[in-house]
């Protein structure tokens, strides 16, 4: 890492410690006691969610780095070996508060309040024979236990699913001593069953204390001297040699089937499994010691998620909440709108409606050309693709970007690609080498004066679930020289012909990272000429070591910068004599922050510009994204309030330290300020 002027500090922070301290922060919902107690066990899922993803990926690629290294032991370990050991410090104390929050504050407050997860010492009678039926009936014919000897070898453990390892006593039946088996539990079966009573409450019971209580039940004869549940977690990041392949499809569909089986990175276990046993499964799985996670609880935590859907109880949940229409896309005809002005999107606050009504209307028009459109993730029912499709039925030219590398929606998205094509869409899988990431939609509509094009460019994915549980923004445009450069970028991701200049728009691995140094360095001579250098930007995160590097001159000849990251941040802020006039927060609150809004000047003749891409090595330089500009001067000046709103934060805010760790905001304000409950708010006043 670079050393700065300040004595003694390294002013890059790790990077994987920064995504630990992120799930920290989403954790303390999780523990907050003035939010509803389903949605606390919602955030603790997430956290839980999002460490496994951690592990897939994160702790996944140190572990082949350090295969590709040398291993030592002592003082002379590794950077990978000690970046490793600091995870798993990190982790485990992570993991702890995990449980500390479940065992210690969820599951008393919920059965205090009617919804009772009960344990198998809290069975009655009655609970036990009916629970014993449903095994006999709903269990136990789709698991197959597996006697470990030479012919049946330990099976192969799928990633994250649960599994249970049983020691036996007795004679198989074939006279032979069998003393350990393996039960794999499929996905197909529900995690938490909910038990039939009489009284008012809700009584849930998990399926690991149900598999456990009657796992003598599938060994007849035989004696179980005990079950222990583990989970594996294995690398699930995907490889394909994109040099080496004719195909990226066939190529991707093929590693879909090794993920479930990919390197073991992590193993959990329950608090009470012998010592012998997880030596057992640490070897099997070519595992260390340090590797190991015991946890006094289920082994997934993020299954206990089915309560919250489970759970009817609204006086437990956030009140319901229903994104508004903005007064100006109420019309019936988008192009006419558009063609008198733009119009700006804010999710969650705002529906994706009218993106939705932009889009079908494009393709039921008879003047309507051409519609071109990227897919990075949409979901499997999108109303979205269902007009894309009816597109190209009524005989429009339609296009679609697909990425087929969207983590963990890759199967979903070669599916998606399949329908398409049945349905007459031309289909591209992107750039080989640069995912792309960018959100756009281009429609072609000849008119009485000639062709014009309508756009919408956003910050999040089309994907109309998500927009209600993400913030972002999507701009509605019928700009010429915006629509110009969709083009041009579209005829680019098409054909892979060089792009001209473009007019207005940036675009990742081209511009955009050149013109950002730029408008930071802008800042940064406005402030040394004496004048105010200004910047505020709103990302999900911030590690590209240039962009970093030219925020710190910014801060040392005098502009005053406030960055608004969500997640990973590898910059120090407010060190003494290198970023000192720099600070960093992170909103964590009902809804997840995703837009990426940047800034640069005050007042109405600031360089404001939203985008896909966050300020990150991969954003910069191995994606290909876009970021646009607010030109409207109405919408220009209501963007500019909402990045004020936000700083000024002080419910779900924290607030990065010098030394990596983040603290809460909250300066004592009565009522503290929450900018997304005072975003939603304005919607309900505004509703019709």
């Amino acid at each position: 890492m670079r050393q700065h002027d300040a004595p003694g500090m390294d002013l890059f922070i790790n990077r994987e410690l920064s995504l630990l301290e992120f799930n920290q922060r989403v954790l303390a919902l999780a523990m907050d006691p003035s939010l509803p107690l389903l949605e606390r066990l919602r955030f603790l899922c997430i956290s839980s969610s999002n460490l496994d993803e951690f592990f897939e990926i994160r702790v996944a690629g140190l572990k082949q780095l350090e295969e590709l290294g040398t291993s030592t032991s002592g003082p002379d370990r590794t950077p990978v070996e000690l970046q490793l050991a600091s995870i798993q410090q990190r982790a485990a104390r992570l993991i702890a508060d995990q449980y500390t929050c479940l065992n210690a504050q969820l599951l008393p407050q919920l059965h205090a309040n009617g919804v009772r997860l009960r344990t198998r010492d809290t069975w009655s009678a009655p609970d036990r024979a009916w629970l014993e039926q449903h095994f006999h009936n709903e269990v136990e014919p789709v698991l197959s236990p597996m006697g470990l000897d030479p012919a049946r070898p330990f099976p192969r453990i799928q990633n994250k699913s649960l599994n249970f390892v049983v020691r036996l006593k007795g004679k198989d039946a074939f006279g032979r001593d069998t003393e350990t088996a393996v039960v794999q539990v499929p996905r197909s079966l529900p995690r938490v069953v909910r038990v039939p009573i009489r009284d008012s409450g809700i009584s849930l019971v998990l399926l690991s204390n149900i598999v456990s209580e009657f796992m003598a039940l599938l060994f007849p004869g035989m004696e179980v001297h005990g079950c222990y549940p583990f989970r594996v977690t294995r690398n699930s990041d995907l490889f394909v040699d994109e040099e080496e392949i004719d195909d990226l499809r066939r190529a991707l569909e093929g590693e879909l089937a090794h993920r479930r089986y990919g390197a073991a990175v992590r193993l959990e276990t329950s608090t009470d499994c012998p010592e012998d046993i997880a030596d057992f499964l640490l070897q099997h799985f070519s595992l260390e010691r340090q590797d190991l996670y015991r946890v006094p609880g289920p082994v997934n935590l993020n299954r206990l998620s089915a309560i919250y859907e489970m759970v009817m109880r609204s006086d437990l949940k956030y009140p319901p909440f229903a994104p508004v229409l903005p007064p100006e896309a109420l019309t019936t005809d988008q192009f006419e709108l558009l063609r008198s002005r733009d119009v700006l999107l804010q999710h969650p606050f705002h529906s994706l409606t009218p993106v939705m009504d932009f889009l079908r209307q494009a393709a039921a028009d008879p003047q309507v050309l051409a519609i071109k459109q990227t897919l990075y993730r949409t979901g499997s029912d999108s109303p979205i693709v269902d007009a894309l499709v009816a597109a190209a039925h009524n005989g429009k030219d339609v296009t679609t970007i697909i990425e087929l590398r969207a983590r963990f929606d890759e199967e979903a998205n070669i599916g998606l690609a399949n329908r398409l094509q049945e349905a007459g869409v031309h289909v591209v899988y992107g750039v080989v080498g640069y995912k792309t990431h960018a959100k756009m939609l281009l429609v072609v509509r000849r008119e009485s004066d000639g062709i014009h094009r309508y756009c919408h460019l956003g910050t999040g994915n089309y994907h109309h679930k998500t927009a209600r549980a993400y913030t972002d923004y999507g701009l509605l445009t019928a700009n010429e020289s915006i629509g110009l450069d969709v083009h041009e970028i579209f005829l680019q991701l098409t054909s892979l012909t060089r792009t001209p200049t473009l007019r207005l728009l940036l675009q990742s691995p081209f511009t955009m990272h050149e013109r950002l140094l730029q408008m930071i360095g802008e800042q940064a001579q406005r402030a040394t000429d004496g004048g105010t250098g200004r910047i505020v930007a709103r990302m999900n995160a911030l590690t590209e070591p240039l962009v970093i590097e030219a925020l710190y001159a910014a801060s040392r000849a005098g502009a005053q910068i406030d960055l608004i990251v969500r997640g990973t941040c590898a910059l120090r802020p407010g060190v003494a004599g290198a970023s000192e006039n720099i600070r960093v927060r992170s909103i964590v609150g009902r809804f997840l922050e995703h837009p990426r809004v940047w800034c640069f000047g005050e007042g109405p003749k600031a360089h404001l510009y939203c985008s896909s891409a966050d300020w990150m090595e991969r954003n910069l330089f191995r994606r290909v994204e876009i970021a646009f500009p607010i030109l409207d001067p109405a919408l220009h000046e209501s963007l500019r309030a909402d990045l004020d709103l936000y700083l000024a934060d002080t419910a779900d805010a924290w607030l990065l330290q010098p030394d990596g760790t983040y603290q809460h905001a909250d300066a004592g304000a009565n009522p503290p300020l929450s900018a997304q409950e005072t975003l939603l708010q304005r919607c309900v006043e505004i509703r019709p």
